[in-house]
C-alpha cells in the first residue's frame, strides 16, 4: 500500500481538528494503517482524541516510533486568510491551510514514509505511529495518555521521533536533541488600598513588585553548557488593574517565565524565588503569594549511535550536516524521554501559528525522504 503525502497532507488540513476536536484526522489515519496491517488503538480521555498504531511485533526486534499531533490552534480572523484555513489550497508550489506546518504535513510524511519502507522491507521488528489530539492544548490527556496506556499494557518502544517543526533554512538543518524546561510563576503582592493624598495610611505593593523584578533580572541565570544556551527570565505581565489616578492599589501581579537548561530544575528556580520574595516581604512588610505552573523540565538526548543516525541520514538526503541543537519552547519529548531516546525532526516552522500557514510541496518530499532512510538505517542498525 501506498500513501502519496502530499494528498494525505490536504485531507489532514480538510479536517477541522482545532483542540480539543478530532474533525475526522484521527478516523482518516486509523483507516489508512489498518488498511496497511497496523494494529490500531484509539486511546481517548477526558474528551481528548489519540491514536496509537503498530506494526509488527515488539518481540521479534527493536521498535521505532514516530510521534505526532494532528490537532491544530484556531485560525483567528478568518477575513485575514486568503482562503478557508480548513479546505487546503494548493498552488503548485505550497499547500496552504491551518496544520500545513504544524503539524499535519509531518505526520503525512511518517505515514507515507512508513507505508513506502514496508512495502520493500520487511523489518525484524515494528513500527509504533503515536498521534494525539492535544498538543496544542493542555497536554494533560495526549500523549501523556498514550504514554500511560503503552506502560499498562506492556507496549515498548525502543526509540522516538517527534515530527514538530525543527528545521530553519532548509529541511533537516536541526536535530531538536533535547529541550529547556519551562516554568512559568506568578507573584501577587498584597499591600493595602488607601488614597494617594495619604500614603502613611497605606501599604503601596508596586515599589515591592517592581524591586522584587529589579532583583530578578539583574543578573543571568547562568552561561549555558555543552548543549544548551544561557537559560532566561522574562517579565511577561505587570498589573494593578487600577482604573484610577488617585488610588493606591491594594494587590499588584507580575508574572514571569523562566526558560531553563539542565543545570537547574523546577525545584532549585522555585526555591530561590521563594528566597528573594521572603526578602522583599520583609523589607516592605507585606505578603508576596506565588503560583507556579511548570510545563516540563529540561532534557537532553546526548549524541550517540540513534542520533548519529539519524544525522547520517538527512546528510545522504539532503546533502546538508545537521546541527544538534535544544533551542526553542516546549514540545511532546518532554514526556516521551522518559520512555525512551527522543528527538525531533521536522520541517521548517516559519508560518506556524500564522494566517495563511503554509508549506512548500517539495519540503513534505524531503521530509518523507528522510524519514524513510531513517527507517531504513535503523532496522539494518538496531
Amino acid at each position: 500500500m501506498k500513501i502519496d503525502p502530499i494528498q494525505l497532507t490536504t485531507d489532514l488540513i480538510n479536517c477541522p481538528s482545532v483542540t480539543p476536536e478530532e474533525g475526522g484526522a484521527l478516523i482518516l489515519l486509523e483507516a489508512i494503517l489498518t488498511k496497511a496491517n497496523f494494529k490500531c488503538q484509539r486511546i481517548d480521555r477526558n474528551g481528548i482524541p489519540n491514536l496509537f498504531a503498530r506494526w509488527g511485533s515488539p518481540v521479534s526486534g527493536s521498535t521505532f516510533c514516530f510521534n505526532g499531533h494532528t490537532d491544530v490552534v484556531p485560525p483567528g480572523d478568518l477575513e485575514l486568510w486568503d482562503s478557508n484555513p480548513f479546505k487546503a489550497r494548493n498552488d503548485g508550489s505550497f499547500i496552504y491551510g491551518r496544520g500545513a506546518v504544524d503539524m499535519k504535513s509531518a505526520v503525512a510524511a511518517f505515514v507515507a514514509a512508513s507505508l513506502t519502507y514496508l512495502n520493500n522491507s520487511k523489518p525484524k521488528g515494528s513500527i509504533a505511529i503515536a498521534i494525539t489530539g492535544d498538543e496544542e492544548g493542555k497536554a494533560k490527556d495526549g500523549t501523556k495518555a498514550i504514554l500511560e496506556w503503552m506502560k499498562k499494557n506492556n507496549e515498548v518502544i525502543d526509540h522516538c521521533i517527534v515530527g514538530e517543526p525543527t528545521s530553519t533554512t532548509i529541511v533537516g538543518d536541526i536535530i531538536k536533541i533535547g529541550r529547556r524546561g519551562s516554568l512559568t510563576v506568578t507573584f501577587t503582592a498584597i499591600g493595602l488600598q488607601g488614597h494617594v493624598a495619604y500614603p502613611d495610611k497605606a501599604i503601596n505593593p508596586i515599589p515591592a513588585i517592581t524591586d522584587l523584578i529589579r532583583t530578578l533580572t539583574e543578573k543571568p541565570l547562568d552561561s549555558g553548557n555543552k548543549y544548551f544556551d544561557p537559560s532566561s527570565l522574562v517579565v511577561t505581565t505587570i498589573d494593578t488593574n487600577n482604573k484610577t489616578t488617585n488610588l493606591i492599589p491594594g494587590k499588584i501581579k507580575s508574572t514571569i517565565n523562566i526558560r531553563y537548561n539542565d543545570l537547574h530544575s523546577s525545584s532549585t528556580l522555585l526555591n530561590w524565588l521563594k528566597s528573594i520574595t521572603s526578602n522583599i516581604e520583609k523589607k516592605y512588610d507585606l505578603k508576596i503569594q506565588i503560583q507556579e505552573q511548570l510545563s516540563g523540565e529540561p532534557f537532553v538526548t546526548k549524541p550517540d549511535k540513534f542520533s548519529n543516525l539519524i544525522k547520517s541520514a538527512i546528510v545522504k538526503e539532503q546533502n546538508i550536516s545537521p546541527n544538534f541543537s535544544t533551542s526553542g519552547g516546549t514540545s511532546d519529548a518532554r514526556f516521551i524521554k522518559n520512555y525512551c531516546p527522543v528527538v525531533e525532526v521536522g520541517l521548517i516552522g516559519q508560518t506556524m501559528h500564522k494566517v495563511n500557514e503554509r508549506v512548500e510541496i517539495k519540503q513534505i518530499h524531503q521530509l518523507s525522504s528522510i524519514y524513510n532512510e531513517i527507517l531504513s538505517s535503523y532496522f539494518r542498525a538496531f
